[in-house]
């Protein structure tokens, strides 16, 4: 199948969010879409997906002029979008959600739901995923529900899937499995559009890119002819300093801000380190390493044993996470939408709930103070937003991930815990977000990052803890006077257990 679009534009009102975009998909192949958050992305996608007309501008499926009136219809086409923000019904189970709007039926009367489970299993078992079809979708984790979106595009047997920050939850293994997937599909005539921020995954798996700045088209070509630096400028229309990291500085102090001796819990043991004022530690550790586990419970979510001591204060197991945000730790969590921000709630709101839940004295909220400690962590966190009465979810990733860090500064806290802070965020703000983590060391803030991505980790962390099956297997530091121990490879090395796997039959 030819999906061509030709001269897109969009508008929202008097904004401009497309200005005479072209794109062209062909049969099995494979084409990424580039863009800063807020480019117009997945503006462009929507239009081809049914979500909404364009304000001009036409589409062409194998050469003839086709309006997609619906999502709905963009399926019975042949395309299918899977959004990042996951869009499943937590309270059916997964081949429910599978079959939404396409369900099986005995004469068109009752659901023949044994034949939809059975079908939506051999769609796992070519995945080679191990979901079980008839599990609620509630009882999945972030990883399981992106692959159950991804199995329901699979499913019909579309020729064109739209994928949108596919990987975003998933582990370098299920990565791995969804790029074999892809190409076998590719060698059966099947499309893509690959939308991400992963500049190593668009290189791996796309041969065609398209690269949009502002709503307007920037370039277009062959990805085997270009390289991360020129994508990146092309994107954000400059050139990033990527040597601003090299000499990074340390700011820690010999003041322990955070001790955690022998922590335990479900996925993770005997845990401890100290972490001071003004450093910044990284956590790293693959899929089941404990470290997802190990960063709830520093933050007061899930049980745990052992001591924590925040600036010698020991914090009593049972504490919950009002205990710990009231104590000084706060935490910008990973799976953003879900777990970071109330997506029915305005900007404002968002900003100020830390801020009422552990400080806030009053009987009555003050808009104008509201108003206040809005400006005043927009102004400090560079957060680009219309009027902060919208809804949190009309900004952009990137900015949004802000919002949810300025809730915390204006609770004063002092450890903050950063789990996966970049994710879905595009190259130009995660810069400002690696910058905006030294900032906040060198006021004397005690960081730590929870992150699976090396060059993310080397740009901003003093040393990195790396875990193996719940327990630390190495501490790495950042010292090149000593003799750089924070590398790739070390970092890999002990993420593996390949030390102790050469212990073991030494």
């Amino acid at each position: 199948m030819l999906v061509e679009m030709k001269g897109i534009c969009m508008d929202f009102g008097p904004v401009r969010a497309l200005d005479h975009v072209d794109l062209t998909v062909r049969s099995g192949e494979i084409v990424g879409l580039l863009g800063e958050n807020g480019a117009g992305k997945s503006t462009l996608m929507n239009i081809l997906a049914g979500t909404f007309p364009p304000t001009a501008g036409a589409i062409y499926l194998d050469g003839k002029p086709m309006r997609v009136e619906s999502a709905t219809h963009a399926a019975r086409l042949g395309i299918r979008f899977i959004h990042q923000e996951l869009s499943l019904c937590n309270d059916l189970n997964v081949f429910e959600n599978m079959y939404l709007a396409g369900e099986v039926s005995h004469l068109g009367v009752l659901l023949h739901k044994k034949e939809m489970a059975r079908r939506a299993a051999q769609v796992f078992a070519r995945m080679r995923v191990s979901i079980d079809p008839w599990t609620p979708v509630s009882a999945l984790q972030p990883a399981q529900k992106q692959l159950v979106e991804i199995a329901r595009a699979l499913l019909f047997e579309s020729q064109l899937i739209i994928m949108d920050e596919p990987t975003t939850a998933l582990s370098t293994h299920e990565i791995e499995n969804l790029f074999v997937i892809m190409r076998e599909l590719k060698a059966q005539g099947v499309s893509f559009i690959y939308i991400s921020h992963k500049m190593p995954e668009l290189f791996e798996i796309c041969e065609t890119y398209y690269v949009l700045r502002d709503g307007a088209p920037v370039a277009h070509g062959r990805f085997a002819d270009i390289n991360d630096a020129s994508v990146t400028e092309m994107m954000i229309g400059r050139q990033l300093a990527h040597d601003d990291f090299a000499h990074k500085p340390s700011y820690a102090t010999a003041d322990v801000a955070l001790s955690v001796r022998g922590l335990s819990g479900h996925g993770f043991s005997d845990i401890s380190f100290d972490l001071h004022r003004g450093e910044i530690i990284a956590i790293n550790g693959l899929q089941g390493s404990g470290r997802d586990m190990l960063a709830d419970a520093l933050y007061g979510a899930i049980p745990r044993t052992g001591d924590l001591l925040v600036f010698g204060k020991h914090v009593r197991n049972s504490a919950g996470i009002i205990r710990h945000l009231r104590v000084g730790i706060a935490m910008v969590p990973r799976a953003r939408k879900e777990r970071g921000i109330h997506n029915d709630l305005s900007i404002y709101d968002n900003t100020s709930m830390g801020y009422l839940n552990t400080r806030f004295r009053g009987l009555l909220i003050r808009r104008r103070a509201e108003a206040a400690r809005y400006a005043r962590q927009r102004q400090a966190l560079s957060i680009k937003a219309g009027t902060p009465k919208n809804p949190i979810t009309s900004l952009s990733g990137g900015n949004q991930q802000k919002v949810i860090l300025a809730r915390w500064l204006e609770t004063d806290a002092q450890i903050l815990l950063f789990d996966n802070p970049t994710q879905g965020i595009d190259v130009g703000t995660k810069f400002e977000i690696y910058h905006l983590i030294l900032r906040l060391a060198q006021s004397g803030k005690a960081v730590l990052v929870f992150s699976s991505e090396f060059p993310e980790i080397y740009k901003i962390a003093d040393s990195c803890i790396v875990l193996y099956l719940g327990r630390i297997n190495a501490i790495l530091h950042r010292d090149p006077a000593q003799g750089e121990e924070l590398t790739e490879k070390n970092m890999m090395y002990y993420a593996t257990g390949a030390n102790l796997e050469g212990m073991k039959h030494a």
